[in-house]
C-alpha cells in the first residue's frame, strides 16, 4: 500500500481492522517498492481516468475490462523490446514450462 498522504485514510484503516485485515506500507523514501503499482496508476489514470466523463459505474468496468484486454494482449511494452506480451512469451518461454496459452 502506498504511504502517501493521498491514501492515508482513517475509514479504511478502521475497516481493514475490522475485517482483520493487516495493511502493508511501503517504507517512506522508498518509492521503488512501489514502482509497477505506481506505473499502473499513471497509465490508467492518463488513458481511461483522464479521457472519460463516466455516468454509470459499468460504463468504468467495461471500458477498463477492454482496456486491460488491449493493455496485456496487444499492446507492444517498451521493457519487452516493443513486443507484445505474447509475442515476448512466444520467443521466451518453452511450452513445457509453462502453463499459459497464447491466443
Amino acid at each position: 500500500m502506498d504511504n502517501g498522504s493521498e491514501f492515508i485514510s482513517t475509514v479504511l484503516a478502521e475497516w481493514a481492522e475490522e475485517q482483520d485485515i493487516h495493511l502493508e506500507f511501503i517504507e517512506p523514501d522508498s518509492p521503488t517498492q512501489n514502482s509497477y503499482v505506481e506505473r499502473f496508476n499513471r497509465t490508467y489514470r492518463d488513458e481511461i481516468l483522464n479521457m472519460y466523463v463516466f455516468r454509470t459505474l459499468n460504463e468504468v468496468r467495461e471500458l477498463t475490462e477492454n482496456w486491460m484486454k488491449q493493455y496485456n494482449d496487444e499492446r507492444p511494452h517498451d521493457l519487452l523490446n516493443d513486443l507484445t506480451l505474447w509475442e515476448y512469451l512466444a520467443m521466451h518461454d518453452k511450452p513445457e514450462n509453462s502453463n499459459l496459452v497464447c491466443n
